[in-house]
């Protein structure tokens, strides 16, 4: 595996190694000693998970921007089919990055993982007809601590790959108005 800096430097991207032929493709997508070691080469603390989650969203679903307020959650994000732009805003107040933000586009093509460390809003766009979207968690889901951002706030500004005139699509959580703090 091999770790891969984004324009936050505690975003990481993790290339995993891929084994294919004529039949198909093998890959390793977490093993905790190799995390560790990755980690402590770049002089960080290897994350710890306790759940996985699976969703699946359809084209122009946008799924975002959640965080927990007292329990952060880290997360390591997959796509097992279909195509995301996964993005990522640092909300921990005092942090030299506080409300920037960084995307990356995340496919069962590019097998790329992203790790969102504790202390971000985590949201999605999907890409694709469909997307398959599993990612760990290092807090267990705790609804009572949910909290969101505006998708669309544009004191952080994120550049949504949305074709013009295209809405996505949204829960209703998801419509309601919610402005990061400065």
């Amino acid at each position: 595996m091999k770790l891969i800096s984004t324009a936050i430097a505690d975003i990481l991207l993790i290339e995993p190694k891929v084994f294919g032929d004529e039949r198909g493709f093998f890959m390793e997508t977490y093993r905790e000693s190799e995390f560790k070691t990755l980690f402590a080469e770049a002089g960080l603390i290897a994350p710890h998970f306790v759940q996985e989650n699976m969703s699946r969203s359809a084209k122009h679903v946008l799924r975002g921007l959640h965080f927990q307020q007292t329990k952060p959650q880290g997360k390591l994000v997959q796509v097992v089919s279909g195509e995301i732009f996964d993005v990522a805003v640092d909300i921990r107040q005092g942090s030299p990055t506080f409300g920037q933000w960084a995307g990356q586009i995340l496919s069962a093509e590019n097998r790329l993982q992203m790790y969102i460390p504790p202390g971000f809003a985590h949201g999605f766009l999907t890409l694709s007809e469909y997307a398959d979207i599993i990612y760990k968690c290092t807090d267990y889901y705790a609804p009572e601590d949910e909290g969101h951002l505006a998708w669309d706030d544009a004191n952080i500004g994120i550049d949504w790959p949305l074709a013009k005139n295209v809405m996505p699509i949204l829960s209703d959580r998801d419509s309601r108005d919610s402005k990061l703090s400065y």
